[in-house]
């Protein structure tokens, strides 16, 4: 990984985007995304996850994150990315997947490339961690972050993204609790 790209400042807020391998679809069935959400409520309780702001895209996630210092954003952020690997697997073998055998092959190919991987690799490695020192920085991400579902044509306005935390910037309470960003 890149020198540039770490989580350095323990009391930082940062932008960071968790990819899955081959930048693959995998985000537009709701029980994938529930995954995704349910992992990262469990962050918040038991690990010291902070959620300023999130994003589910149909093949990535967007966060906005801190710690509380329980535990290093760096080890939640990996013990994030370990748990969902295994509980997206879990569940496309358990389901009535139509890409079933698609995804696994494709997941498979991925881990095969790295002695590391025993089976599959869901996540690309690394997650380009970019520290919001400046409030300029901080709310341009989070427009971005916000705005990437009305780019790409889902909503025509961020609040209405259900698998994300633009209504609790618009006043209203998401599927996530989310500290915000003043």
């Amino acid at each position: 990984m890149s020198e540039k790209y770490k989580f350095r400042n323990p009391s930082g807020i940062y932008f960071i985007t968790i990819t899955i391998v081959g930048w693959i679809d995998l985000f537009t069935k709701p029980r994938y995304c529930d995954i995704i959400i349910d992992a990262l409520k469990h962050s918040q309780k038991e690990k010291g996850l902070i959620i300023h702001a999130w994003c589910i895209m149909s093949s990535h996630l967007h966060l906005i994150v801190s710690s509380n210092g329980k535990e290093e954003l760096s080890a939640i952020v990996r013990d994030f990315k370990k748990f969902t690997s295994r509980s997206i697997i879990e569940e496309i073998n358990n389901s009535e997947e139509g890409r079933k055998d698609w995804l696994l092959r494709l997941f498979e190919e991925a881990g095969s490339k790295l002695k590391r991987i025993t089976h599959y690799k869901i996540w690309q490695d690394g997650n380009h961690p970019i520290e919001l020192d400046t409030n300029q920085m901080k709310d341009q991400r989070l427009k971005y972050l916000h705005e990437n579902p009305v780019k790409q044509g889902f909503v025509y306005q961020p609040e209405d993204y259900c698998n994300s935390s633009a209504v609790d910037y618009s006043g209203g309470h998401g599927l996530i609790d989310v500290d915000l960003i003043q």
